[in-house]
This record gives structure tokens, sequence and C-alpha cells, in this order.
């Protein structure tokens, strides 16, 4: 890993990926892209790691975006399909991740953030769909109709207005709300609670939830049960009902 993006797989099964860029505000330059891409396929292929949590360097900034230095040199148009590193776009993760934002997340900062499953935001984080001040556009914001009402999504792409933290978390953008000091110790207490669940079982939740956005009831339902089917056939379908029985803690094997 290079020094643009950290990467601290911890003893407990959470990753801890950190752009740090602060003196840019963690702008995604060439730098970072290529470190957050390397960052989420360490954490995807390692088995002992089971869920993530992406946050910025410094206190001012999450990512603030786009490099627009970058955009002028190079008269950038349209970005190549595989500029950025999202999940559910141009890289598959079949783990929970979460974005813990601590600052601003403008534009290209909100697009990796909002690719997260949850986000637990500071107090004096702020988000902003900014593109259209500076004359570009913003395709993937297209998946936010599945987060947050029609209109005030097409507010936000309107305007290009920040909302601070807690608009963020009233419209549901963001899952949870911590004060600046506490912002890490909130992402890992939801990490661990997720860590709580049997693997298969947090897996087969992550899918239904995302089958759910791509397709119709009915639909959604036979994928739904289909994605299921693993989870069902585990040994820790077992273990799960026998622990409870036992008045025990379950231990998972993943399997």
């Amino acid at each position: 890993m290079s020094d643009a993006v950290l990467f601290d797989a911890r003893s407990d099964g959470i990753a801890v990926i950190t752009l740090n860029r602060p003196e840019r505000r963690n702008c995604l330059a060439r730098d970072v892209r290529d470190g957050l891409a390397e960052a989420w396929e360490r954490f995807e292929r390692d088995d002992a790691l089971r869920v993530a949590i992406l946050t910025g360097a410094g206190t001012k900034a999450f990512c603030a975006g786009g490099d627009l230095e970058e955009m002028v040199r190079t008269g950038m148009a349209v970005p190549p399909r595989d500029m950025y590193a999202l999940p559910y776009d141009t890289l598959e993760l079949s783990k929970p991740t979460i974005a813990a934002v601590n600052g601003a997340a403008f534009a290209g900062g909100w697009m990796i953030a909002q690719a997260c499953d949850l986000c637990v935001a500071s107090t004096t984080a702020t988000f902003a769909v900014t593109e259209v001040k500076v004359g570009r556009s913003s395709p993937w914001a297209a998946p936010l109709i599945h987060m947050i009402p029609q209109r005030i999504m097409m507010e936000l792409l309107l305007t290009g207005k920040p909302v601070d933290a807690r608009r963020a978390y009233e419209i549901g953008l963001v899952n949870r709300l911590a004060e600046p000091e506490d912002l890490m110790a909130a992402a890992l207490e939801l990490a661990t609670e997720i860590l709580a669940g049997a693997p298969l079982s947090v897996r087969a939740a992550r899918d239904t939830v995302m089958l759910a956005t791509e397709m119709g009831r009915a639909a959604a339902l036979q994928a739904a049960r289909h994605a299921s089917t693993a989870c069902y056939l585990s040994e820790d379908a077992q273990e799960g009902p026998r622990a409870f029985l036992e008045k025990r803690p379950p231990r998972w094997s993943g399997r």
C-alpha cells in the first residue's frame, strides 16, 4: 500500500481504510484512486476481514471530490469507466462497508460515501453533490433514488448546495451521528454489531437489500431466496438455534 491510502487490518476482523491526503482535502487524485482500489481488493481477498470502515485523514474533509487540477491538465471529458473503484459499480465486494465521514464529503467524496453500505457521520460533516457548480455531471448519484426521497434528491443535484450531518441523517443518507472525537468509536461499534452475526447470514442479508433495489417485488423475493440457500444449508444455521437453546454465545464458523 502507498501512503496515499492507509490500510489497518485489525485482529477483530475489521479493516480501517483511510484516505491520507489531508493537505489536499483527501481529493481523488491518481495516487488516492489507485490506493483505494488496492485497499478494496485487499479487503475482499482477506477471509479474516469481515467489515471495512472507510474514512479520511484530518478533520476538514472526508473527501473533497475529484482532482480538478487533473481535470484541467488533461482536459478530461467523460471520466474513464474504471477511473474510480466503486462498490456495486466498478468492483464487487461480498462484505459490508461503512463510511465514517469526518468532514466535507463533496462530489466524488459523496460518491464514495454513498457507495458504502452504511454511513456514520461526525456532527461537523457536510455533504454536497457539487457537479453543477463546476459544469460536470453526477451519473453515479442515480442509486440515491433508493436511499432518499425523489424531491430531496432532485434539489440536492440541481442546486449543488451542501447539507449538514443532521439533515443528512434526517433524510436517511446517514445511519448514525457522532461527535467528532467519537466518530471512529461509533463506526467501530456499528462494525462490531455486524460482526456478531453469522457471516453467511450477514452476506445473505446484504444481498437481499441490494437485490430489492434491482428488481420488482416478485423477482426480488425469488432472487433473495436463492441468495439465502447457502446460509440455510450452513453449519452456522444449526449452530445459531443450538446456542440459543443452550443459552450461550454462538460460535460462528462461516461454513
